[in-house]
């Protein structure tokens, strides 16, 4: 199995702009949202992203957002579903507005572009007993090892990652990470602003993990991977630094460490000639994006695993 793929999905939004919805325990959206041109700043974004990407040799396969539902987040499908070889999974959401993006119709975009699925495990029923795991970004995947890391949250219910762990045959590393908002020490909402997983590297704050014994865990289990561990600091991952992914090229397989623009300016020097030996780094500004979405470059990409 690999840890990393060539073809992604991502949705290109049509009414992008600061969901009050999300914004109660997504504390990476920031400012108040009063700006007349914020989707068309977001826009201008996500197609600078993806073009950029395709010009790297990345398949990108773009659903549009027809604005027929009130999705505002619907720029980060990596929430919603995730991908298996020929399974694919659908996700319980914490905001209702969110769920709408069920309705994109995803699946029958993949399957114009030729991708199918023989089995679809649909987790979204959990809603009604207010139980949510919000796919990829509470659930960092090591494909390779068939191991999951998972931050509890209210967007990740331990009763649900076990389920994901029975289901898909992972094992999982459980734990809770914090970050500091106006003096409280609040759960962070998605793990994967505060880790990331490449093939051969993986990038944690650490500091996050403030229970001495699951943060020995943690570093047990990634160590024992054998990934070179990165430690951002907890500024550093509320600019997006935990918030990137590695792709590959698909003519040659090369890898790819996406991330924003503002990701990459708050990396050390030292950090990035690190993450520069196991991928090319790819960087692209977010900005619009980040400030009223809480999301970065990880969150637009669904990963595609079609082999």
């Amino acid at each position: 199995m690999r840890q990393t793929t060539d073809t992604i999905l991502m949705v290109r939004p049509s009414q992008f702009r600061k969901n009050e919805d999300t914004a109660v325990n997504n504390f990476f959206q920031t400012g108040e949202d009063t700006a007349n041109n914020t989707q068309e700043l977001a826009l201008a974004e996500f197609n600078t992203m993806a073009q950029l990407l395709e010009s790297k040799d990345v398949q990108v396969i773009v659903v549009e957002d027809s604005g027929q539902f009130d999705t505002p987040d619907s720029i980060f499908p990596n929430n919603v579903i995730s991908f298996h070889g020929t399974k694919a999974v659908l996700y319980p959401m914490y905001a209702e507005n969110r769920r709408l993006e069920r309705n994109l119709n995803v699946l029958g975009a993949l399957q114009k572009a030729g991708f199918s699925y023989d089995q679809i495990i649909d987790y979204s029923i959990y809603e009604d007993q207010h139980q949510y795991l919000e796919s990829t970004g509470v659930l960092i995947l090591d494909r390779i090892n068939a191991t999951v890391y998972c931050s509890l949250s209210p967007r990740a219910n331990p009763i649900l990652v076990q389920r994901f762990c029975e289901d898909l045959h992972y094992q999982a590393v459980v734990f809770e990470a914090f970050q500091q908002v106006d003096g409280d020490s609040l759960p962070i909402y998605h793990t994967n602003v505060m880790m990331s997983l490449g093939t051969t590297f993986a990038v944690i704050c650490i500091d996050s993990i403030t229970d001495e014994a699951q943060r020995k865990v943690v570093q047990q289990a990634l160590k024992d991977s054998g990934r070179e561990i990165i430690t951002i600091s907890e500024e550093q991952m509320n600019h997006f630094c935990g918030n990137i992914l590695e792709l590959r090229t698909k003519t040659d397989g090369d890898p790819l460490i996406v991330m924003s623009e503002q990701a990459y300016k708050h990396f050390t020097d030292e950090q990035k000639k690190k993450l520069a030996t196991h991928g090319e780094l790819v960087q692209t500004p977010l900005y619009t994006i980040e400030k009223y979405g809480g999301g970065s470059a990880r969150c637009m990409i669904a990963e595609i695993f079609h082999t």
